[in-house]
């Protein structure tokens, strides 16, 4: 498990809080949601804006800044809940360990946010070569969801 984290500069925070606002009132710009989950210590609802990835008939949530406060979280509670307006999804949360399941999902991600997150990827895109997929790897927690509801 890494300790990798890359936090968010105080002038990005306003845009975090805009899209998680917009996703929760029906709004998703470019497919984002928003995660809630327990916090480890208070229990009490964390909420962030996040990317789900659909893939092969997989659901997938990755950490573009790696060990987030929302990925241990999510690790400590095993699931939570993607929001988007009214729709509201409970999970159950898979991480993956490395290999070539994880490498692919980080590569769909990359091409379909890489505008928006590649600066988190030490220069690593959806186009580079499976030996640099591999080396940030471990600096992306990369969660399998499986949703709970009917």
């Amino acid at each position: 498990m890494t300790q990798h984290y890359i936090a968010p500069r105080r002038f990005e925070m306003p845009a975090h809080r805009a899209v998680a606002w917009l996703a929760r009132h029906g709004l998703s710009l470019f497919g984002a949601a928003e995660l809630s989950v327990p916090g480890r210590t208070s229990g009490a609802p964390r909420r962030v804006p996040v990317n789900p990835l659909r893939l092969d008939g997989g659901r997938y949530l990755v950490s573009a800044r790696g060990n987030a406060q929302w990925v241990r979280n999510l690790r400590a509670a095993g699931g939570g809940q993607l929001r988007k307006g009214r729709g509201t999804r409970p999970f159950t949360a898979a991480e993956l360990p490395e290999g070539e399941e994880k490498a692919a999902v980080l590569r769909a991600y990359l091409g379909r946010w890489g505008w928006e997150v590649g600066a988190f990827f030490d220069g690593v895109t959806a186009t580079s070569p499976d030996a640099e997929l591999a080396r940030i790897a471990t600096l992306h927690p990369v969660f399998r969801i499986t949703t709970t509801d009917a």
